[in-house]
């Protein structure tokens, strides 16, 4: 995979970046910036080159059309204050506007232009259609880094066609994370520990398969563990269940027990009589996870498991972890989460190599108060990540070979 250093001398270069800034709103506040964090270590070090550096980004899903409240003006804002200069905000892609603020730029300038994805060739399906819009967007730049990692799963106009016009390179964030996911699924250090959660089984039925054959050991939490406890015959109540998914799930049972895997699932499920939308719906009960009541739903796992989960990750060289343990926006059912994310940051000080894999996880452990420098790695992609953990190849890496 090509890096910046391969792009040369980039003074006075126009360098088109493809940033994830895809960040949650409230309105017009970011509430949280990670995204735009992870990707300043590329920006300094491209103005420092003395580049003018073009970013480009989506944000949400406006399914090609301009819809203003998902324009990138919040994150120009952000964008500005975080490098402490005035980042302009395009109100097109690659049109006049585009145009003419990268004509005006002088060396080390920023500029950002506008939501990709207002542009229907962005995400089209059609690669002859995309390729003539990516050549539209090269024709701003001289060079391309493609430095948003959240989105290198897919083969969309400006993380993948573009590099294909323009010399091409990975940026420090997509270096990184190819770097730390590598060292925790290409001859990890051992015990390799692998932390699911999450809503659904089928959303991670590849990394499991992956999975089998490559760690020591499989702790399940989250919404999917109710099918892992129905396969193993126990009543799960209202829980989150997927039925068409119990036999799959059996099999990776099996499977585990015959490779050595040792798979970890809860001893005790905290319920509830109903998914909580107000504070009078929550009525939490510890019940043992094969005592859940038929009229009530798991949320978290209970006390026995946060303290199981955090030992077994704690007992680890090599943690990876992808998705929350139950409903942690809601305080009642947030202590599971923050087991797993205390066992992640008490393994990192222990010396073992520990990875957030983005998404909800990312989301938890800063919501929650967690220093980020508590873990080895936070990855910034969660369908990224999970797809590199499955062992896929991602598009919008194989271009940059």
């Amino acid at each position: 995979m090509k890096t910046l250093k391969d792009l040369g001398n980039l003074k006075g270069k126009r360098v088109l970046v493809r940033a994830d800034f895809n960040v949650p709103l409230d309105g017009t506040t970011i509430t949280d910036d990670g995204r735009i964090k992870a990707a300043l270590p590329t920006i300094k070090t491209l103005r420092e080159e003395g580049a003018k550096v073009i970013l480009m980004a989506h944000l949400g899903r406006p399914k090609g059309k301009v819809v203003p409240e998902l324009s990138l003006a919040p994150v120009a804002a952000r964008l500005g204050e975080l490098l402490g200069i005035e980042v302009p905000l395009a109100s097109d892609t690659y049109g006049e506007d585009a145009q003419a603020k990268v004509a005006a730029m002088n060396d080390g300038d920023v500029v950002l232009l506008q939501n990709v994805r207002f542009n229907p060739e962005e995400t089209s399906k059609d690669p002859e259609e995309r390729a003539a819009y990516a050549k539209k967007i090269a024709a701003l730049g001289e060079a391309f880094v493609s430095d948003g990692f959240g989105v290198v799963h897919r083969a969309q106009g400006s993380n993948y066609d573009v590099a294909a016009d323009l010399p091409a390179a990975a940026g420090l964030l997509v270096e990184k994370e190819v770097k730390a996911l590598s060292r925790a699924t290409v001859e990890p250090e051992r015990p390799l520990t692998v932390v699911l959660g999450g809503s659904k089984v089928s959303d991670k039925l590849g990394v499991i398969e992956n999975l089998l054959d490559k760690a020591n050991r499989l702790v399940i939490g989250g919404g999917m563990v109710y099918t892992f406890l129905k396969a193993k015959g126990l009543e799960v109540g209202t829980s989150l269940l997927e039925e068409d998914q119990v036999e799959t799930v059996k099999g990776y049972i099996e499977r585990a027990e015959k490779n050595g895997v040792e798979l970890v699932l809860p001893t005790d499920i905290v319920v509830n009589p109903v998914f909580p939308k107000s504070d009078e719906d929550i009525a939490p009960e510890v019940v043992a996870a094969d005592a859940i009541p038929a009229d009530k739903m798991g949320l978290d796992i209970g006390p026995d498991s946060q303290k199981l989960f955090h030992d077994k990750i704690v007992d680890s060289k090599t943690v990876v972890w992808n998705g929350p343990m139950g409903v942690f926006e809601v305080p009642a059912f947030a202590a599971g989460t923050e087991a797993v994310a205390q066992g992640l940051v008490d393994a990192t000080a222990a010396g073992a190599f520990t990875i957030v894999g983005g998404g909800d996880s990312a989301s938890a452990v800063r919501n929650l108060g967690f220093p980020e420098d508590g873990f080895s790695h936070i990855s910034t992609g969660g369908g990224a990540s999970l797809e590199f953990l499955e062992g896929k190849e991602l598009p919008g890496l194989k271009v940059l070979d």
